[in-house]
């Protein structure tokens, strides 16, 4: 009976810890609501190609990582698309134009920019955003908004033999432009200050620009 004790015991402070430890990674802000929010968001009309396309040197938008294994036989060893396979090509090839959504500056582990951050809404009516990483960044910021709650947090992936860790919000804030954001589009400006949960010593932060439309899921 004492030792059936002991293990409900443990079990119950595992389960406390569990649940605090997510409810501190999720911790929410009030968002602040205005009307005609001001500041440079000239970033939008800027554009690139999504990850992995690129320009290549005979002028052809071409593909260079991750890419679908077929087409490799349509190249020549320089990496030319052959001529008799460019419509083929780029009915595999997304080379659509991808607006930036995301202008910041910040300081986090492994990360060397992303223009990107993508928000959907869920069944819940929810909207979740996340900025989008690549080949050199892998800390993304999370943001997820209900009603006016935004709760806020970094996921960062390593390459490395740093692991997975997420850095809860420590304190911030996030004005978002409230008639734009009924035309379904997130137009914000965010100042977030992040817990380090791997060297407590060193701050995080992340701040900037967002202009990104609500996509269904």
């Amino acid at each position: 009976m004492k030792f059936n004790f002991i293990i409900l015991v443990s079990l119950m402070a595992i389960s406390c810890h569990t649940s605090g430890q997510k409810k501190d990674t999720t911790r929410g802000i009030k968002i602040k609501w205005t009307e005609n929010l001001e500041g440079d968001f000239s970033f939008r009309k800027n554009w690139s190609y999504k990850e992995g396309i690129y320009k290549n040197s005979f002028g052809q938008i071409s593909c260079d990582w991750d890419c679908p294994p077929e087409v490799d036989n349509m190249k020549d060893k320089n990496g030319k698309i052959l001529k008799d396979s460019l419509q083929v090509f780029y009915k595999i090839i997304d080379t659509i134009h991808v607006p930036y959504s995301l202008k910041s500056e910040n300081r986090m582990y492994e990360y060397s920019g992303t223009n990107f951050i993508e928000f959907k809404k869920t069944e819940k009516n929810t909207i979740t955003g996340q900025s989008i990483n690549n080949v050199s960044t892998h800390s993304s910021l999370n943001l997820n908004i209900d009603n006016d709650n935004c709760s806020v947090w970094v996921d960062f992936n390593s390459i490395r033999d740093l692991g997975e860790h997420i850095f809860p919000l420590d304190s911030g804030t996030i004005i978002i432009d409230k008639i734009v954001f009924n035309q379904g589009i997130i137009k914000a400006v965010f100042d977030f200050k992040f817990k380090n949960t791997l060297e407590p010593e060193e701050k995080l932060f992340w701040k900037g620009l967002i202009y990104s439309e609500i996509k269904n899921k």
